[in-house]
Parts: C-alpha cells; structure tokens; sequence
C-alpha cells in the first residue's frame, strides 16, 4: 500500500487520467442501457459531449476551479443542446467539489460554493423541477465538501507527524553526533597535551599516549561511518558499513580508553549483572560516556566511579567524581540535556548535582526494564 501511495504522488498525471477515464466509464452506462421507445435514442454527440464534460478532469489538481467551470460549461451545453440520456449522479461535479475542498484556498472554495448553490437549482429546474431532486443533489454535493475537508484536515495531520518524526530524528542524530564527537575530541585533547611532557619524562607513556589518540580517532571514525552509512542510502544498497549502537559489551573498552588518559576510573557493578535489551545498552553506553566526556572537560578530577546497579525491574547508572562539582547556576549544557531526553525516551529519569559528600559531581540515571514472567 505504502509503494502504491509512493507511486501516485510521483504520477498525478497517470492518476487523474485514470479517474477521469473511470467517471467516463461511469457516465458511459445510461448509453449502453436501453432507452424505452418514447425517448430520443442516445446519439453519438450526446455522448461526444459527456466526455467534453469529463475530459477537464485531467487537470483537476492544477487549475481545479477552472475545471469547475469547464464542467458546469459543458454541462449546461449538453442540458441545453442536446436530448442525451440523464446521469444517476452528477460525478464529474462531485469529483470537482472534492478537488476544490481538498486543494483550494478559503477564497476559492467560497466561489465554487456560491456556484453550487446556483447551479443546482437550476439544473434541477431545467430536468425535474422536484424538491425531492434538488434535496438529493444539495446533500450529495454538500458531502463530497465535506469529504474533501475531511482529506485535507487528515493530510494536514500526517504531515505535522512527519515533520514532528523529522525534528525527532534530527535530534536524536545531534545527541549521537554529539556524543561521539565530544568524547572523542575531548580524549584525544587530555592526551595530545599530555604527550609533549610524556615525551620528556616518560617516553613509553607518550607512546601509549599517541596510541590512545589514535584508538579514540579510530573508534569516533568507525561510529561516524556507521552512523551516516545509513543516513546516506535509506534502500540499503550502500557498501557503508552498519555496525550497531555500541552497547554494554563496550562499556570496559571506554573505562580503558578514558583511564589511559591518566584519569583513574573505577568500574563495577551492584546486584547480579544481566542481559540488558538493545536499545536500554546502547542508551547506557551512551550516559556513561557522556558522564565520562563531562568528567574530562570540566571536573579537574582524579578518580571517577561508575558503578551499574541492577535492580528488579531497572538498571541505576552512577558516574561520581571528585572534581570541583557543579558550577554555580550552570545549567549542565546540551550534553547533560541529552542524557535526560535518552533516559526520557526509556520511561526512566536523570539528574546531576553534587556529589554524595557535597563534594565533586555526580550523574546519576534510572532506566526501567521490562519485567518478563
């Protein structure tokens, strides 16, 4: 279904053809009946003007007030010139009213109601002259306004989704972007200004030094790639490579990482460790590397713990250091904003203040876990 829509808003042209030739089809029936013997036999330019009446269908999304007229045009001329056989519905109007409600602006729409509610009447003066008629033909107009105001208050509502998916995933792409781009960055830096004195002092640290930066460039470099690998080509035919979010199985490899930097971080955990699922892991991942970043740019400290608590029905993330703790009236930044949307969008909280002690910093995130049994 979603390729056939896909296919008509690439091809209105092949659209609107379509549904003109089946109106045409429509209106062909009163032709191919037979007509008692005390009416006019259906002729061949009778039926030569149905299609002029359809025919400006074709063209009913570029100019759907013209088609309007074109067919009320057509219309009076067939009423008026010709003795062709009545149609059980008007439906090249209908179609037309529906166009109009779906596609036109307030003003354009006024104007083909204030037509309607001439030519109606008038059309039902000139065949029947019957209220009951004239009834039948307000109501079924009316509706077919009404289904097309309907439509386009519905298309409305889809294209605020998508542009609210959009925004979304815009964001998501920025908290990703970011967090890989400032925790690598942030490394390399500590270890680029670092390696001069290594240099002097402790040659093999400078190499382990250089080697840090290296790893860390390699690493945002592989997530990067990962990342707008899938941005770039949305059918999968790219060769980029798809790696998946990193998750907890990553988690020691960035303890490793952070701690060669000369920062002392302590990893472990509280209660018996489990199998996280995929996206609660990578949302994991990504707080304690942010919390790991922050530590690194802006605490001035020594040691750092990240411990993981398992509970029930949540996992606790804690990442507490013994830094200068929390600026005065400093809001935490956009990563801090990050990773209380990445624990919103699991249902869990976080927050950051100052250490258990009062002293240093701390971040602290709860995400619940689906109970199963």
């Amino acid at each position: 279904m979603q390729e056939l829509r896909a296919w008509a808003a690439d091809h209105p042209w092949a659209v609107d053809t379509a549904l003109a030739l089946l109106v045409q089809a429509a209106m062909t029936m009163p032709f191919v009946v037979p007509r008692p013997p005390e009416l006019e036999p259906a002729t061949w330019p009778a039926y030569g003007l149905t299609t002029l009446t359809v025919l400006p269908l074709v063209w009913r999304r570029r100019a759907p007030l013209a088609v309007l007229l074109a067919m009320l045009a057509a219309s009076a001329l067939y009423k008026l010139a010709l003795e062709g056989p009545g149609q059980p519905l008007p439906y090249t109007g209908l179609v037309s009213v529906y166009t109009i409600a779906v596609l036109s602006p307030p003003w354009k729409r006024l104007v083909a109601a204030l037509l309607m509610l001439v030519a109606v009447p008038v059309s039902v003066w000139l065949n029947t002259q019957s209220a009951r008629e004239l009834t039948f033909s307000l109501f079924v107009f009316g509706a077919a306004y009404a289904f097309g105001r309907l439509t386009d208050a519905r298309q409305r509502a889809h294209r605020v989704e998508a542009e609210q998916a959009a925004a979304r995933e815009r964001a998501r792409i920025a908290r990703e972007m970011h967090d890989i781009l400032s925790h690598a960055v942030s490394l390399m830096i500590v270890q680029a200004e670092a390696g001069p004195l290594a240099v002097r002092r402790a040659p093999e640290r400078a190499e382990a030094a250089f080697e840090a930066i290296s790893e860390t460039g390699r690493d945002a470099m592989r997530q990067l790639r990962g990342m707008l690998g899938v941005l770039r080509d949305e059918d999968g035919a790219s060769d980029a490579p798809r790696d998946p979010q990193p998750g907890m199985d990553r988690l020691p490899e960035l303890v490793e990482r952070v701690r060669g930097g000369g920062l002392d971080v302590r990893y472990g955990t509280d209660g018996p460790a489990r199998p996280l699922p995929a996206a609660t892991g990578a949302t994991v991942f990504r707080i304690v590397q942010e919390a790991l970043t922050n530590v690194v740019k802006h605490a001035g400290a020594t040691t750092v713990s990240v411990r993981l608590g398992y509970g029930r029905d949540e996992v606790e993330v804690r990442v507490t250091d013994d830094g200068r703790g929390p600026r005065p009236g400093g809001s935490g930044g956009h990563g801090l904003v990050g990773v209380r949307e990445r624990a919103a969008a699991h249902g869990g909280t976080a927050s950051a203040g100052p250490g258990p002690d009062g002293h240093g910093f701390e971040l602290r995130a709860v995400l619940p876990l689906e109970v199963r049994g």
